[in-house]
């Protein structure tokens, strides 16, 4: 069971949980692009507290049951959604953390272990590439039939690409459209590698929709996370905790060498790829298998 409370980042509310002891070691879990805590599932974190640790996840800002911002008007960053992971450490007490991100919340990890090294005791980065790393204009030559540069991350997978185009037509007016649009986009993340855990997916994506008081705010993560500011832009080579990167080799959104090139970067770091694993937790067994690395590594 979770303790569950409202937190104070700034003048926003941030929906937090805590779980286990708060005497053991604190794993902070970083949720990625537009998905609330419930991201990091159950399973995952039930088998942290197994293994001795204090487990806190929460909502970003603009998902779930966290405020919503109209960013238009007060537009943020990543370094934004990082100092919002502060504030969650420090309404729980807890000077130093093993920060464990997912894609979008890799990115986070990475930035706090180059900003604010002194509240990273390790780095785990899932499913992530580097947080400096601009990955538009590789998208917008891949969207327009363009050979990619010479330098370039790996696009997205030809699959998630017609997904994309796809699922731009589709209506979200409804409760049941927005559900049945998020799910499958879980489902092509997920990849077809693995067996997808529809059961499981469409609970999560219920529930998100069902906690948020503005669906609609969570693309705004989007929007930060294109956001290349000078701060992100820090050498990864600056980072000094020990750092674990963990990434599917069928990642349909960052494919595996957007993980091995964060890996590459940061002195020491490990990579640990997953056969078969694609950009999503949704996979029977595999949010167990993702904890006990992440259990390995803070050990």
């Amino acid at each position: 069971m979770s303790d569950g409370k409202f937190i104070k980042s700034g003048d926003l509310r941030l929906w937090t949980e805590q779980f286990g002891n708060d005497r053991d070691p604190t794993v902070l879990l970083v949720m990625g692009t537009a998905t609330p805590g419930i991201g990091w599932p159950d399973e995952l974190v039930a088998t942290l507290v197994q293994g001795g640790r204090q487990v806190l996840r929460y909502d970003h800002r603009d998902t779930g049951r966290s405020g919503c911002v109209d960013f238009a008007v007060r537009p943020y960053t990543l370094a934004d959604l990082a100092n919002d992971a502060i504030a969650v450490l420090d309404a729980y007490g807890v000077a130093a953390a093993h920060v464990a991100g997912a894609s979008l919340g890799g990115a986070i990890a990475q930035w706090l272990a180059a900003h604010r090294p002194e509240r990273v005791l390790t780095l785990t980065s899932i499913m992530s590439g580097p947080m400096g790393a601009d990955a538009g204009p590789a998208w917008a030559r891949a969207l327009s039939d363009q050979d990619p540069e010479p330098d370039d991350l790996p696009p997205p997978a030809p699959s998630f690409l017609r997904h994309l185009a796809r699922s731009a037509a589709l209506p979200r007016t409804t409760r049941a459209e927005h559900v049945a649009a998020n799910l499958e986009t879980w489902r092509v993340l997920n990849g077809d590698a693995l067996p997808f855990d529809e059961e499981a997916a469409r609970r999560f994506v219920e529930e998100s929709h069902d906690l948020s008081a503005d669906p609609a705010a969570a693309a705004n993560h989007d929007l930060a996370g294109r956001a290349m500011t000078e701060d992100r832009r820090v050498p990864l080579s600056s980072i000094t905790a020990p750092t674990l990167v963990v990434h599917g080799t069928h990642d349909p959104l960052l494919p595996l060498p957007h993980g091995a090139a964060v890996a590459a970067a940061i002195p020491g770091a490990r990579l640990r790829t997953i056969e078969g694993m694609g950009h999503a937790f949704l996979s029977p067994g595999l949010p167990g298998r993702v904890a006990e690395l992440v259990l390995a590594h803070s050990g």
